[in-house]
């Protein structure tokens, strides 16, 4: 039997503002024996999109949240320029790269569509900065305030969670966290609907993503 692996071909999308940018985009991912250019017409499913643009306007934000609920696909995006306000933006429409046009090779493309699709990130460090103080902001301005969390868990929940993934069940974290059982119960089915979570084992592994447990 061979020890070779199978590499998997990443479909890509490419959206860009003209028909020579298309090209000078498309062609070299296309040339990649492991990346497969999606079109239009035959786009059925998607891995990454590739979305070049000038600027975050009010179109290319449409195309960004069209894509995300269409798809689900992770994003790279070449913009001409981005503020930090536009680069959050971008994050919660799925982007997961952002390559400054001026900077955008053909070599770092492609590096950017296959850490995409891999489920990893790219950002330059000024962009990555701006945007970890974004979100320090928010937490500290918008989510403390409320007893919020940057994961969307309040820190009730938070504790009721970390008790289940070390394996204790609802009376033994009634017990340690001074509650009854029902309103343990209660903090479980109200985490678990408000972020379309399957069961317990699906709640504990949404705070392990999260970084809270």
């Amino acid at each position: 039997m061979s020890g070779e692996q199978t590499t998997k071909t990443v479909r890509a999308l490419v959206c860009a503002p003209d028909p020579l940018t298309h090209t000078a985009v498309s062609e070299p991912l296309e040339s990649s024996a492991d990346i497969e250019i999606v079109t239009r017409e035959h786009r059925t499913s998607v891995d990454v999109a590739v979305v070049v643009a000038e600027r975050m306007s009010v179109e290319v934000i449409s195309l960004l949240r069209r894509i995300k609920e269409t798809f689900g696909a992770s994003m790279v995006l070449i913009p001409g320029e981005i503020d930090r306000a536009e680069l959050f933006t971008a994050v919660e429409c799925n982007v997961v790269a952002v390559l400054p046009r001026a900077a955008a090779t053909s070599d770092r493309i492609e590096e950017a569509v296959r850490i995409a699709a891999s489920g990893g990130g790219q950002l330059p460090s000024n962009m990555l900065g701006e945007l970890l103080r974004q979100i320090e902001r928010m937490q500290r301005e918008v989510l403390s305030p409320h007893g919020l969390h940057i994961s969307g868990l309040t820190p009730r929940e938070i504790g009721v969670l970390r008790l289940m993934a070390e394996g204790l069940d609802t009376a033994e974290i009634a017990s340690k966290l001074c509650l009854s059982e029902r309103a343990v119960k209660r903090v479980i089915f109200g985490v678990t609907r408000r972020l379309n979570l399957r069961n317990r084992p699906h709640a504990v592994a949404y705070a392990l993503r999260a970084g809270v447990i």
